[in-house]
């Protein structure tokens, strides 16, 4: 009998779960906005304001976009680890990326909940 030598990351079921929930998240929230731009029916500035002035529509926008960074991260992740062979170039992407993806939250986050 041959034992089998596995190697790898092992990020294949959680990633793949992680790809389905997020898709979901971003699913429920684009389908939530497209339903207020179509009972709104030609909203104004105003309306916008109070929708993103309430607190659960800026929870539920953080939770959605946290959901399409992480949803990026993983797919981008596993670009890099499929197509860059040389390590450190691997490394420098995972790095860059992980650095956009922070600055992406962090400017979210300022948006959002108008920190100054």
């Amino acid at each position: 009998m041959v034992k089998r030598h596995v190697v790898g990351a092992h990020y294949g079921l959680r990633d793949w779960l992680v790809q389905r929930v997020t898709a979901v998240i971003m699913l429920a929230y684009t389908i939530g906005v497209v339903a207020f731009i179509l009972l709104a029916n030609g909203a104004s500035f105003e309306a916008w304001q109070q929708l993103f002035g309430c607190t659960w529509v800026k929870v539920v926008t953080t939770i959605s976009i946290t959901a399409l960074l992480w949803h990026a991260w993983v797919g981008v992740r596993d670009i890099w680890m499929d197509y860059i062979q040389h390590v450190g170039v691997r490394l420098t992407m995972h790095v860059l990326t992980l650095l956009w993806l922070l600055g992406s939250l962090i400017y979210m986050v300022k948006v959002v909940w108008g920190v100054a």
